[in-house]
């Protein structure tokens, strides 16, 4: 059970990357802490990598210099109860939200990093693991990210890394749903209880979202 919160945590219903976010780290299992949503690699120059590591993809995470020490030694849980993806048909974009079929809450598999700026103030941050779409989100986006079993997330954080891989795979169609939501969500500035409620969409838009109507 976790017993201590190292900084308080708010609701959030559309995060965006440069946001602090609860994250779980295998130093301190023990612990939530807020982390930087974007990898700043310890050995970069400035803190203008935050914007581009925010994911990292299953098939390479091992072999990436960026991203293969993280892996090794430095991997975490990043707290979620849902993700968006983007579906583009004739021209537009349709933001979709992807959750568990009981809406619980889970953790993605993510690595974290540590780097120190010119003012030796550390900053703390992560990318989320994504690895290839299973069926359901693959008619949104062609990857998503890692989600995690319970039983796994402990793994996750102690397995060596060769069996650390074993554990990035689709989570299973049958235990997942998406639905639409409002454009809103396109802006971080947008972050209230009704961005994550269901819109109607045009049918022939719809493929897997018939419970919703």
């Amino acid at each position: 059970m976790l017993n201590w919160l190292i900084d308080p945590i708010r609701p959030r219903y559309n995060a965006a990357p440069g946001q602090n976010l609860p994250v779980i780290r295998n130093t301190s299992p023990d612990k939530i802490h807020l982390m930087r949503w974007g990898l700043i690699p310890a050995w970069a120059k400035s803190s203008n990598h935050e914007y581009h590591l925010i994911n990292a993809r299953a098939e390479t995470i091992s072999e990436k210099n960026v991203f293969r020490s993280a892996f090794r030694g430095r991997r975490c849980l990043v707290l979620a109860d849902g993700f968006y993806e983007w579906s583009k048909s004739q021209g537009r974009k349709t933001p979709y939200r992807i959750t568990l079929r009981t809406e619980t809450p889970f953790a993605f598999a993510g690595i974290w990093s540590i780097w120190t700026d010119q003012t030796e103030t550390n900053v703390h941050s992560f990318s989320i693991i994504t690895t290839e779409a299973n069926s359901l989100v693959a008619e949104i986006h062609q990857r998503m990210p890692v989600i995690l079993f319970p039983e796994d997330e402990k793994n996750w954080l102690t397995l060596p890394p060769e069996d650390g891989l074993k554990l990035l795979t689709p989570y299973p169609t049958e235990l997942m749903q998406a639905y639409p939501v409002s454009s809103r969500v396109n802006s971080p500035k947008n972050d209230s209880p009704d961005i994550i409620k269901p819109v109607r969409v045009q049918k022939d838009r719809v493929k897997r979202l018939d419970d919703f109507f």
